[in-house]
């Protein structure tokens, strides 16, 4: 009989949704598999391995019995080890696994040390993250970073679908995008001057935003997708030091399109991500949140209202004079809101996704479009229940002797001076927004921290690999 290589994913696929000529041949020939030994238990006459080959999120069930010559083997097989085996398959419908297989031959192929970490038992988060380069091989980080790649994709496709062009905008750059100053300087070994590389002071990114407008200037539509970093001592679980943003940037498009694009964008990745990892999402909905599936499917089906900052503030102070009490009661115009507020105003006033609007422009970058009363600028931010802020955009000042004013008095002209030609060389009206990719991916998965969505997260005060 020819012996067919298979993953666990062709055998699922086949299983479930093959038709009844592809299961019979599934069960008339002999399978090859290579993976590895989540759980192995046998009471002396008969064994169950639950296998997994990285290919599908649920595992196989491999059984072996007292006749099989390599019994003893099989057995001895600990969590972790790496294995091949030989098989037929069985169908059990009647068990909670569809089926299962039943072991033939067996190899070991890379065996695994008594003092593996991965034991069957539950395994704090905390004590998960360091080991961050076994993690990976466990359920909750078996469906995090599945759906983390999975995500990416959909990112890519959602631009690519309508036409965008990629552009990779670069990770060491002489501004700070945002204005802030926390930046991460970059130096060389040379201790008479660690600047000396570049001939002057440099820095890694914050954002790929203003590297990217020029690129709208050419291309209409672009974003960028990659990592930035912020010195920020934010020791909180949605900060870190290195993270991935989705920087999309649109000409001839004012703030009502770029809250339409934004819109658009979450609505999609939430659905790809559904239809693409359904056992996964399951397993969130069951393991790490269980109202995640109905606040997913609400926001993919809810219109986005909009709110004005001002609007805002006056409803929130109503809820203060009314009994609602929040950390931070002290309600002014022009105040950063917090997430608290964030999340009344999307959970208790909307109930749904809101996109708050105009702020004032103390508060906001100096890129952002002045509106006509002088007062505000033409941003937004996507707010959400559960979470408040997802989203960042806002439309860009076009008028070059505006931004010129604005850029003088924060003092930051100097080394600009390219991104202020974008507005002599054929400017007109753009906008774009950013999207924390990290930050989406904690949304969409019910995952509370951010060290738990990322491969090997930079925090301040803590870094291991």
């Amino acid at each position: 009989m020819e012996l067919v290589k298979i993953t666990n994913f062709e055998l699922y696929d086949i299983v479930l949704y093959g038709d009844e000529e592809e299961k019979a041949a599934v069960l008339e020939s002999e399978f090859n598999l290579q993976g590895w030994v989540r759980t192995n238990r046998t009471n002396g006459q008969i064994g169950f391995i639950e296998f997994n080959d990285g290919t599908y999120f649920k595992n196989v069930q491999l059984v072996y019995s007292k006749d099989n010559p390599q019994y003893d083997l099989l057995a001895s097989f600990r969590n972790g080890c790496a294995i091949e085996i030989n098989g037929k398959v069985v169908l059990t419908p009647e068990n909670k696994q569809p089926f299962e297989i039943n072991v033939l031959e067996a190899k070991l192929l890379g065996d695994c040390a008594e003092d593996y970490p991965l034991q069957k038992k539950r395994h704090s988060f905390e004590f998960l993250r360091e080991i961050a380069h076994v993690r990976p091989r466990g359920n909750t980080f078996q469906a995090v970073f599945r759906v983390r790649s999975v995500l990416s994709y959909a990112v890519h496709q959602f631009f690519q679908e309508r036409g965008f062009i990629y552009v990779h905008t670069p990770e060491i750059t002489t501004n700070d995008g945002e204005g802030a100053g926390n930046v991460f300087d970059v130096t060389t070994h040379d201790t008479k001057d660690p600047f000396s590389f570049y001939g002057r002071k440099v820095n890694l990114t914050v954002t790929g935003q203003l590297h990217v407008e020029p690129f709208a200037l050419a291309f209409r539509d672009v974003y960028t997708f990659g990592p930035v970093f912020r010195a920020e001592h934010s020791n909180t679980v949605r900060h870190a030091s290195e993270f991935w943003m989705i920087e999309p940037e649109m000409a001839f498009c004012d703030l009502n399109d770029n809250m339409q694009v934004i819109e658009d964008c979450i609505k999609y990745c939430i659905s790809y991500v559904q239809e693409a990892c359904p056992e996964e999402m399951k397993f969130f909905n069951t393991m790490i949140d269980n109202t995640l599936q109905e606040r997913l499917n609400h926001v993919v089906n809810s219109e986005f209202k909009k709110m004005t900052y001002t609007e805002g503030i006056e409803i929130l102070k109503e809820a203060v004079r009314n009994g609602v009490e929040f950390e931070n009661s002290n309600i002014e115009w022009g105040m950063d809101l917090q997430s608290e507020h964030e999340r009344y105003l999307t959970e208790k006033v909307v109930n749904g996704p809101l996109f708050l609007i105009d702020y004032p422009r103390e508060i906001k970058a100096f890129y952002m479009k002045v509106n006509p009363d002088q007062k505000t600028v033409a941003a937004c931010d996507l707010l959400v229940p559960a979470v408040g802020e997802l989203v960042g955009g806002s439309q860009r000042e076009e008028n070059y002797d505006v931004l010129k004013a604005k850029m003088d008095e924060m003092g930051i002209t100097e080394g600009l001076e390219w991104y202020l030609d974008t507005r002599r060389y054929g400017g007109c009206i753009h906008s774009g927004f950013g999207i924390g990719f990290d930050r989406l991916l904690m949304y969409i998965t019910g995952m509370q921290n951010i060290r738990d969505v990322q491969p090997y997260p930079r925090t301040s005060n803590s870094i291991k690999y």
